[in-house]
C-alpha cells in the first residue's frame, strides 16, 4: 500500500503543477496595444489639464505612462518575472519610437517642402543671372560640385584607408601600429572645420587659389579614418583558416592578401567606403573655407570656385525670401536622396559580394 501511495505521489504532484501552470493568468496579445492607447489618452488628458501646449510633452508623458502601466498591470495579473520582461520590452519600444519619430518628421518636412520646386528644370539649371530673392534657378551647379568634390575625396582617401587597414591587420605590430591606431582614432573625432583650416593654411603658404580640389582634400581628411576603421573590422572578420590554407600552398603573403583576404571582405569594404562618402557629402564648413561657392557652372574642380549642395542650402537659406527657402528645401531633398542612393548601393554590393554559405 505504501508503495502505491509513493508511486502515486509524484504523478499527483505533476498533475497539480500542470493545473497551476494552466490556470495561471496571462495577458492577451493585444495588451501592449491597449496599454499604448490608454497611455496616449492619459498623456493627452494630463497635458491639456496641466496647460501644456507642446505635443512633444504629451508624447513624453504618454511614453512614461506606457512603461509604468505595462509593468504594474503585468506584475498584478501575471508575476514579477513577466513584469520585468514586459518592462524591458516597453523601454525598448519607447526608445525606438523616440529615435524614429524625429527622423520621420524630418523626412516628411523635407519632402513636403522640397517637392514644391523639385523638377527637371531645377535639376538642370544653375543660379546664374537669377536674383536670390526671386523664383527660378536650380541646383545643377551645386550638384556637379558635390559629385566632383566627393569623387576626388574618394579617389584620395579610399586607397590610403584600405592600405592603412591592411597594414594594421596583416603587418602592424609594435609602436608604429599603436601610433597609427591612436591617430586614426583621434582623426575620427576631429571637427570638419579643423580639416578645412588645415588645408587653408597649406593654401596660404603655397599661394593656391580656392578650388574644388582644395575642398576635396579636406573631405578626404574626414573620410580616411572612417574608411580605415570600417575596412579594418571587415578584414578582421576574414577567417584565419583562409590565410593559413593559402600560405600552406606556398603563396606569398602579399598575394594572399590581394587574392584571398581583400576579395573575401570586399562587400564590407565597399559598404564602409559608401558610408564614408555619405558622411562627407553633407559637410559645409570646409567648402565655405576652401571652395567659396559660385552661382555659375564650373565643371573643372582644379580651377576656380565651385558650389556644393550643403553650401547651396546654406546660401539660399541666408537670402531669407520665400523662393530661396523653397530652393533650400528642394536642395536638401536632393542631398537626402543622394545619401539614400549611396546607402542602397552599399547594401546591394554587400549582399552581392557576401560569401556564399549554402551548398
Amino acid at each position: 500500500m505504501s508503495n502505491v501511495i509513493q508511486d502515486a505521489t509524484p504523478a499527483q504532484a505533476d498533475t497539480g503543477l500542470r493545473k497551476d501552470t494552466l490556470s495561471q493568468r496571462h495577458l492577451p496579445r493585444w495588451a501592449p496595444a491597449g496599454f499604448a492607447a490608454v497611455s496616449v489618452a492619459l498623456g493627452i488628458g494630463i497635458g491639456m489639464g496641466a496647460g501644456l501646449q507642446s505635443r512633444i510633452q504629451w508624447g513624453l508623458i504618454s511614453a512614461a505612462l506606457f512603461v509604468v502601466i505595462s509593468y504594474v498591470v503585468t506584475s498584478t495579473v501575471e508575476n514579477r518575472r513577466q513584469a520585468k520582461d514586459r518592462l524591458a520590452t516597453s523601454v525598448v519600444w519607447v526608445c525606438f519610437l523616440l529615435a524614429v519619430i524625429p527622423l520621420l518628421s524630418l523626412i516628411w518636412t523635407t519632402v513636403s517642402r522640397g517637392i514644391e520646386v523639385l523638377d527637371g528644370y531645377f535639376l538642370t539649371h544653375s543660379m546664374a543671372g537669377v536674383p536670390g530673392f526671386e523664383a527660378g534657378g536650380g541646383v545643377y551647379h551645386a550638384l556637379i560640385g558635390t559629385l566632383e568634390q566627393v569623387g576626388l575625396a574618394t579617389l584620395v582617401s579610399a586607397p590610403i584607408g584600405l592600405l592603412t587597414a591592411v597594414y594594421l591587420v596583416e603587418y602592424g605590430k609594435g609602436a608604429l601600429a599603436k601610433a597609427v591606431t591612436f591617430f586614426v582614432d583621434v582623426m575620427t573625432g576631429i571637427p570638419s572645420i579643423v580639416a578645412g583650416l588645415f588645408i587653408l593654411s597649406i593654401m596660404l603658404i603655397a599661394g593656391l587659389a580656392p578650388s574644388g580640389l582644395m575642398g576635396a582634400l579636406a573631405l578626404a581628411i574626414l573620410m580616411i579614418p572612417v574608411v580605415v576603421r570600417s575596412t579594418e573590422e571587415m578584414l578582421k572578420l576574414v577567417p584565419n583558416e583562409l590565410r593559413e590554407a593559402a600560405l600552406a600552398l606556398g603563396v606569398p603573403k602579399w598575394r594572399v592578401i590581394l587574392k584571398v583576404v581583400i576579395p573575401t571582405a570586399l562587400g564590407g569594404i565597399t559598404t564602409g567606403v559608401m558610408l564614408a562618402i555619405a558622411r562627407i557629402a553633407g559637410e559645409t564648413a570646409p567648402i565655405m573655407l576652401l571652395v567659396f561657392g559660385s552661382q555659375l557652372i564650373n565643371t573643372n574642380p582644379f580651377e576656380g570656385a565651385q558650389s556644393s549642395l550643403p553650401f547651396y542650402i546654406w546660401e539660399q537659406y541666408k537670402v531669407g525670401s520665400e523662393a530661396s527657402y523653397d530652393r533650400a528645401w528642394a536642395a536638401a531633398l536632393v542631398l537626402i536622396a543622394f545619401v539614400m542612393i549611396l546607402n542602397l548601393v552599399a547594401r546591394g554590393i554587400a549582399r552581392w559580394k557576401a560569401p556564399k554559405t549554402g551548398r
